[in-house]
């Protein structure tokens, strides 16, 4: 028998991972040396990640000091307002032939806050504008849709005055919003209309944790932030950077953490205002050939195996946390990062796949060493992995095996109601199947699941509201306007929310609107819709409206997360199936103390129907056919319900059970009382 070296707990909690634990151990040991290979015996990693302190414009000593790393250039000149956009000798940079790395000192009378400066990088046979790596504020000129580099020095620092989030404040429930389309206005909305409008709302209706996209700069409105040029530049169409400061600071204040969408995992190809052919290669930031491009993003694709990028990369996730003060990051795109496939057209069906060639074992060393500069900046710090492919260890932690997330998306459950949604009658609905969805995630691992994000909402798909309801929405969204197809959107939008909630793991998002229904799609201004703004906003006034019924899915929103905020839902380790029946579709389980008994039968409510569970006394503490939820009033607020007991049934089944009155399309909870 051969004699196991080392226990891995990522190992030994996963059975299947056993004939893969000599891989998962060679993995471990590659994190340590590049650990070892970046920061040594004696700097923190954290020490070693602080590149976006020593690259690019800063003022020190009174002077100001540019620095660039541009191995293959020949010359580089900074050209702007203070050389009225020529080659001058005075803001020409020196080379260390060394290190690839050019640097210039200038007088404190050279440059001034606002100027407008670029590169000019010239390389063997030929030459470029380029836009500094490390540039921390670029500007698009409104008339020539020119991007700029920006020298920003306000006279006063930013004054922080909630400077400690509640890092402490339980499982996080994540409100994911973009700042630009979150007015109603037909106009990019700005941090400080998102910091006086919608954080309030965030704040009311429960949530925890604000989810901010698009806030790297992105050349192209359109991408939804994830088309990143300039990866230390916040997005300067929302406003400046004292203004997204303000908006943290102020979410901070709330007791709300700020956790920032951050792509890592690939580039545009621009070559004026992001990375690629900086110096006149096209491997200077990412991989070498056709490896180096990513052909259904058309973007490039970073080499994780290079100090340089490295240092880059992880100096980038320090500087959002020193600079911004935000709590964690949410990481887009690890499928594609770790796998020379990027994912695409690749079903997981096993666990070969997660060991085999395609593998980038570079990308999962990055994404290990990211999470420890992150918790070491700012311990408590959130980071949440998306990722498709299951890879397992995301969310374990480095010294059990994994890559150190806290959390993983749960991404399987909103592709699963689509498909139900989309492929099956309500009346055919598997419920068994339901439940293996909602419930099939990695034990050892947290996760965060929700039925809808952002993806959900983009033209070509739909919200889950406007699929449920169409162009009824349109008509018949009036308290008072009875519509069988609006009757059905409200009731299944509020089960499949509830279900999705209180089966989750450890967390759950919600996309900004959804909560209410928003209805309609999520358009950007583009060519083919004529750069319209009508679709990229969010109609707030719908959910004021007393006289409609999206007040009522907000209100059911709110009271369902203060549900299971009270009753620390998902601090409870799993669910307890008390019933599953496909014909009935009647799924009931326990969790928390708690009994969630859902009937989504279009049709069929039941009387006196039976589900098993601890003896006792219970009360009914919530239900969604309350009226004030949009729904028809067919039950008692508060009515308490004894067990029964099986006489015939004692020795095969519980000994107990719950006669219920279950309307159709409704979830019941009940709480048991003395």
């Amino acid at each position: 028998m051969k004699k196991k070296i080392v226990s891995v707990p990522l190992v030994e909690n996963d059975p299947y991972l056993g004939a893969y634990e000599t891989m998962t151990l060679k993995r471990m040991e590659k994190i340590t040396r590049a650990r070892t290979r970046l920061a040594g015996e004696t700097l923190s990693l954290a020490d070693f990640a602080s590149g976006h302190e020593y690259f690019g414009l800063h003022f020190a000593n009174d002077q100001w000091i540019f620095r660039e790393w541009a191995p293959n250039a020949t010359a580089v000149f900074v050209v702007g307002n203070m050389s009225h956009w020529l080659e001058d000798t005075a803001f020409a940079l020196h080379k260390d032939e060394k290190t690839g790395v050019w640097e210039g000192r200038f007088s404190a009378s050279a440059l001034h806050h606002g100027d407008l400066y670029r590169l000019k990088v010239h390389w063997p046979g030929g030459q470029g504008d380029r836009i500094p790596a490390y540039a921390r504020r670029v500007v698009q000129d409104p008339f020539s849709l020119i991007f700029n580099a920006q020298v920003w020095k306000p006279e006063l620092p930013f004054g922080w005055k909630n400077d400690l989030p509640l890092l402490d404040s339980g499982p996080p429930f994540i409100y994911e919003a973009h700042v630009g389309m979150a007015q109603e206005e037909g106009k990019i909305g700005t941090y400080e209309e998102f910091t006086r409008h919608v954080l309030p709302r965030i704040k009311k209706a429960g949530y925890n944790t604000l989810q901010l996209m698009a806030i790297q700069e992105h050349p192209y409105y359109g991408s939804f932030g994830y088309q990143v040029s300039n990866f230390f530049a916040p997005s300067s169409r929302f406003g400046t950077p004292e203004e997204l400061k303000a908006l943290i600071d102020a979410a901070h204040g709330m007791g709300l953490r700020v956790v920032m969408d951050i792509v890592h995992s690939h580039s545009v190809k621009n070559e004026t205002e992001g990375l690629s052919r900086f110096d006149g290669t096209l491997y200077q930031y990412f991989h070498h050939g056709d490896r180096g491009n990513h052909e259904a993003w058309d973007s490039r694709c970073f080499d994780y195996g290079k100090i340089q990028v490295l240092h880059f990369l992880l100096s980038n996730c320090r500087y959002w946390l020193d600079e911004f003060h935000f709590d964690g990051f949410r990481f887009d795109g690890i499928t594609s990062m770790l796998y020379s496939h990027h994912g695409l057209g690749k079903a997981f069906t096993g666990y070969d796949d997660y060991f085999d060639e395609t593998v980038d074992e570079e990308a999962l060393t990055y994404l290990a060493l990211a999470n420890s500069v992150i918790h070491e900046t700012k311990p408590g710090a959130l980071t949440i992995a998306e990722d498709i492919s299951g890879m397992p260890g995301l969310a374990c932690s480095l010294e059990n095996g994994g890559y150190g997330f806290d959390f993983r998306f749960a991404m399987g459950v909103s592709d699963y109601w689509i498909k139900l949604i989309k492929d099956f009658k309500d009346e055919d609905w598997p419920m068994g199947q339901l439940w293996y969805e909602l419930n099939n995630r990695r034990h050892d691992e947290k996760t965060i699941s929700y039925s809808e994000s952002h993806d959900q909402s983009l033209v070509g798909d739909q919200s889950i509201f406007f699929r449920l309801g169409g162009v009824h929405v349109y008509h018949h969204m009036g308290l008072s306007d009875p519509n069988v197809m609006i009757d059905r959107a409200v009731a299944l939008h509020k089960l499949i929310r509830m279900i999705t909630l209180m089966s989750a793991g450890n967390g759950y998002l919600n996309f900004m609107g959804n909560e209410f229904g928003h209805p309609e799609w999520i358009d950007f201004p583009r060519q083919g819709n004529h750069w319209s703004h009508h679709y990229a906003r969010r109609q707030w006034s719908l959910v004021e409206d007393q006289s409609l019924k999206y007040q009522c899915l907000n209100l059911f929103d709110r009271d369902m997360i203060q549900l299971a905020k009270k009753h620390h839902v998902l601090d409870h380790p799993g669910n307890d199936l008390l019933h599953n029946h496909w014909e009935d579709k009647v799924i009931a389980f326990l969790r928390a103390g708690l009994v969630f008994v859902f009937n989504f039968h279009p049709t069929a409510s039941y009387t006196d129907y039976g589900v098993n569970t601890p003896s006792g006394k219970y009360r009914m503490i919530f239900n969604s056919d309350d009226p004030i939820y949009g729904g028809h009033n067919r039950l008692f607020p508060g009515q308490e319900h004894f067990t029964l007991f099986h006489k015939k049934k004692a020795e095969k089944t519980g000994h107990h059970f719950l006669s219920l009155y279950l309307p159709t399309r409704t979830v019941l909870v009940l709480k048991s009382v003395p």
